[in-house]
């Protein structure tokens, strides 16, 4: 007996199912910020301030930061910080500017390391190669608190 029913077959979809995908997206989300902050490598330096216009430059420069304490940081590329002994430094920076003569060299300083921490830093990068030093500085603020 044949009932007065018809059979009907599904019909297939052509969707895609995005749902997954969606909660993927959702947990990286999630990881990537929790991970960000951790990310910040580099050291607290309270630079100076000056009234000097600051450099042009083409390429990622060497950067050198001594903290408060005499401890020598070295930034290849931007964000990358690393702690470094002085012979370290020596020999890292001399690398470089064996691969690249017109490497850029900047050295920074905390506010509150004395000069002579800083001439050591200066010394040791002659040492390594170097010609010309920059010392980096924070703009003046307008206030005009520091003395002339």
């Amino acid at each position: 007996m044949i009932s007065g029913r018809r059979h009907r077959k599904r019909k297939l979809k052509a969707e895609i199912n995005v749902v997954p995908y969606i909660d993927v997206m959702l947990v990286l989300l999630v990881i990537f910020m929790i991970t960000a902050p951790l990310l910040n490598l580099g050291v607290d330096i309270d630079l100076p301030q000056s009234k000097a216009k600051s450099l042009q430059q083409k390429k990622d420069p060497i950067v050198v930061s001594v903290d408060a304490d005499g401890n020598y940081f070295l930034a290849i590329k931007e964000g990358s910080n690393e702690a470094v002994s002085e012979a370290a430094l020596r020999s890292k920076v001399g690398a470089i500017l064996r691969q690249n003569k017109d490497a850029q060299v900047l050295l920074g300083g905390d506010r509150t390391t004395s000069y002579q921490t800083l001439t050591d830093a200066i010394d040791v990068l002659k040492e390594a190669g170097v010609d010309k030093v920059s010392l980096m500085s924070l703009p003046r603020s307008s206030g005009g608190g520091a003395a002339k």
